[in-house]
């Protein structure tokens, strides 16, 4: 999972996000409050270990400014603040869980797993990107709502793309992820079942849609779902170009 470790002290921050690798997670480390509030925004990363002591911005701000504005990220608070009543202020603005300081790192791994099957075990069964979705509990994808037919492992792979969002999955991550096979199985399997995948989203486009590019390659990396804002300009150009050829712009 993609981890923001926001924490001002270098030393611990480091530590953190070497140990949270080594977990298999994708781990982000700022040094102050608000630049952890602008990556937040940015990349909405599915966990954030938030530090209250922060320069620029505190902690306890972070998470009011984030609740206010997207829910979907677990955030287990750290905190040197022994008071009760510090903690209790953390859970009522949002937090998931706390940490008091000093801890042991063991210990903040295992509440970090257990904050993400939480997340997992209540999210939304239904995905949504542009106008392709899913319904997890039901194992149905739609695109245009027409039904799709995919095999399992082409479903778990579109699963794994759309949690991801927006955000480039390397083919070693998804061979580890979907396929749990070793980044040096020396095989293009990533590559064959995006290309299934394509072929079959792209079969149940309509006229006037947007084109069936619903997976992009990112060069030299791997595979991410296309962005919905460039895939709406380019419905927009289209009918913008069609108007224009009856006459109707500009009248």
């Amino acid at each position: 999972m993609q981890v923001l470790i926001v924490e001002d002290d270098a030393a611990l921050g480091l530590f953190l996000q070497k140990g949270l690798k080594l977990e298999g997670h994708e781990v982000a480390w700022v040094g102050d409050g608000e630049a952890g509030l602008q990556y937040a925004r940015e990349h909405r990363p599915d966990l954030i270990v938030l530090d209250l002591s922060l320069p620029r911005k505190d902690g306890t701000e972070v998470l009011a400014e984030m609740r206010g504005q997207f829910n979907g990220t677990a955030v287990l608070v750290l905190t040197g603040r022994s008071q009760v009543e510090e903690r209790v202020k953390c859970l009522n603005l949002g937090a998931d869980d706390c940490l008091l300081k000093p801890f042991s790192f063991h210990e903040l791994t295992a509440r970090c797993r257990a904050l993400l099957r939480r997340r997992e075990n209540f999210a939304d069964p239904i995905l949504r990107h542009g106008e392709v979705e899913i319904n997890r509990m039901e194992r149905r994808v739609t695109r245009n709502g027409c039904g799709i037919e995919l095999t399992a492992k082409e479903f778990s792979l579109l699963e794994f793309l759309m949690r991801r969002g927006g955000r480039c999955c390397t083919r070693i991550e998804l061979l580890r992820e979907v396929w749990h096979m070793s980044p040096d199985a020396g095989t293009n399997v990533v590559d064959v079942y995006v290309n299934y995948l394509r072929k079959k989203l792209g079969a149940v486009v309509r006229e006037g849609d947007m084109d069936g590019a619903v997976i992009e390659t990112v060069r030299g990396e791997g595979y991410q779902m296309a962005g919905v804002r460039k895939m709406v300009v380019s419905v927009y150009e289209d009918r913008l170009g069609a108007a224009a050829g009856i006459g109707l712009v500009g009248a």
